[in-house]
């Protein structure tokens, strides 16, 4: 039974891609910083497969620690999915207007935490000869008014992605014996009908944007197929290359 550790999934994409991951008999580990949610997901998901809910926030240390002890009792990770992010002080603001401890926040939350996951599990990765998913935006390639923040942090992650990505290549090119193939993504998975969503436009309809659910096939698509590592965007049932950026290159 293939494993995956999914950070944000009590509500919104990472909820949603929990749910099909149950439904095709993957065993879940799952956190989440609304204990009552993350815990409803859990019974939801419990009579479908075997699920580990730790609630907790990922710029947490111990609660890391955690994750990775619950990764630990098995050994392997087929699947890591960095979803877990944070739009910073709400309603957003331009930079002029931002606090350095808003901004370190942010970083905090989806750079730091990302990157310490990923780190520490990457050998567990590496045994299943798995995939690191990570959830970026358009906001990375983009500039948005009042999102440099958001769009910054997310920046990174894909810069970090590739280069694990990068990294790993070279060490498949020297010891191809030692080392299983992994792959390593940043999927933009476009606007979507979430909590987060609402709260970046407060006092806006955003019911025109999808539902999660909708973007879920795409990524099932990607862990599925394995194209080569690199940053995607979600497209209808399937991801295609990120035509914005280098990254339309296979990394």
């Amino acid at each position: 039974m293939p494993i995956a550790l999914i950070t944000g999934a009590s509500a919104g994409l990472g909820r949603a891609l929990a749910r099909d991951l149950a439904a095709r008999r993957w065993r879940l580990i799952i956190d989440g910083r609304r204990q009552e949610e993350l815990a409803s997901t859990a019974v939801e998901l419990s009579p479908i497969t075997e699920v580990t809910a730790i609630a907790g926030d990922v710029a947490d240390e111990a609660h890391r620690q955690a994750l990775l002890a619950a990764v630990q009792h098995d050994g392997a990770l087929d699947l890591l999915v960095n979803n877990a992010s944070t739009l910073g002080s709400t309603p957003l603001r331009p930079l002029p207007r931002t606090v350095t401890s808003d901004l370190a926040q942010v970083l905090q939350v989806n750079v730091l935490a990302p990157f310490a996951l990923t780190r520490a599990l990457l050998p567990a990765v590496e045994r299943a000869g798995g995939v690191v998913l990570n959830i970026s935006s358009d906001a990375a390639v983009e500039h948005y008014p009042t999102w440099g923040s958001y769009g910054a942090s997310k920046a990174a992650l894909d810069h970090l992605t590739a280069t694990f990505a990068a990294e790993q290549q070279s060490e498949r090119t020297a010891k191809p014996q030692l080392t299983r193939d992994i792959r390593f993504y940043a999927v933009d998975p476009g606007d979507m009908n979430t909590a987060m969503q609402q709260a970046a436009f407060p006092g806006e309809d955003v019911s025109d944007r999808r539902p999660p659910a909708e973007v879920v096939p795409a990524l099932i698509d990607l862990i599925t197929h394995r194209p080569p590592s690199g940053r995607y965007r979600a497209g209808t049932g399937a991801v295609v290359p990120d035509s914005s950026t280098r990254a339309a290159v296979a990394w």
